[in-house]
């Protein structure tokens, strides 16, 4: 059974329950998020002992946020939809990722997923295929190096990409401008104290590569087909982890029924378990798979 028998499968009374938004679930799950991460930032601003090890949960929670981000392009976390907008900006800007620009990439993203022609994701070459290639992705260059130029040219440049709409070049231009100044004060910021780059710049540099190697395990290895049950993974991993993701570990899932929001997908996915085509116990057993995949 594909991703679209199955939806069509499901009565009415189950669709409503699973695609039910909260403004308490997602309220909930943030506050727990952001207290994680206050907790590192203080312990990084008073210099407590052995602080700078705490750059990296700082940074792991600070990358993360992207998945908070991707979900508040489908406006799933909270029922709010204010909320949604407030949350999707302040994690693109915490972590160089235009939110208005983010949405239209990830919906083009969603409708032809792990399309080699059509799917932005892979626009800039596909995902990597050497060791080189793969150490060169886990150390965030290339992302770092496409949201700068991303946001320059949306700031100053033209935008042309056609999966972004007209109607909303103007907004995505007025957002690049925000982040440049945005980014630009905090650099000046460096001269009066070197905090932003212990709490912010460095946790940033030091987490992307979970993120990255997080993000592979989406859709690598998978085959470019249409059903989302077989182009998208489902990694079988621990609470923290899905706590981190906001539950995308449940990739397929989310594929194969977007407006689910993320504390749904678990009920969601003792549904479509059956039929996942997809799957991978852990991340450290995917991204084996995928060296492998790689030294061949």
């Amino acid at each position: 059974m594909d991703h679209t028998a199955l939806i069509k499968s499901l009565p009415p009374e189950t669709k409503a329950s699973l695609t039910a938004r909260s403004d308490a679930a997602g309220l909930r799950h943030l506050v727990l998020y952001l207290a994680a991460m206050a907790a590192c930032t203080a312990g990084i601003a008073i210099q407590m002992p052995f602080w700078p090890l705490l750059m990296l949960p700082q940074g792991v929670l600070l990358v993360f946020l992207f998945t908070l981000s991707h979900e508040c392009t489908h406006q799933t976390p909270f029922r709010s939809k204010w909320l949604n907008e407030a949350a999707g900006h302040f994690c693109g800007v915490a972590m160089a990722l235009p939110f208005v620009w983010f949405r239209y990439y990830h919906l083009a993203h969603h409708k032809f997923t792990n399309d080699p022609e059509r799917d932005p994701e892979l626009e800039h070459g596909g995902r990597p295929e050497t060791i080189t290639q793969w150490l060169t992705y886990l150390s965030g260059w290339s992302y770092w190096k496409g949201m700068a130029r991303t946001i320059w040219r949306n700031a100053f440049g033209t935008i042309s990409a056609p999966y972004l709409p007209k109607r909303r070049h103007a907004g995505m231009r007025l957002e690049a401008r925000v982040l440049l100044a945005i980014y630009a004060a905090a650099l000046l910021g460096l001269l009066m104290s070197p905090l932003v780059l212990w709490l912010w710049i460095v946790p940033l540099l030091v987490g992307q590569p979970f993120l990255r190697a997080y993000l592979l395990a989406e859709h690598g290895l998978c085959p470019p087909v249409a059903n989302m049950l077989e182009n998208s993974r489902t990694t079988f991993t621990n609470r923290m982890v899905r706590f981190a993701a906001w539950n995308m570990p449940y990739h397929a899932e989310h594929h194969s029924f977007p407006n689910v929001p993320f504390h749904q997908l678990p009920a969601f996915h003792a549904i479509t378990e059956a039929h996942l085509k997809s799957t991978s116990n852990g991340y450290g057993e995917f991204t084996a798979d995928y060296v492998r995949q790689l030294a061949r």
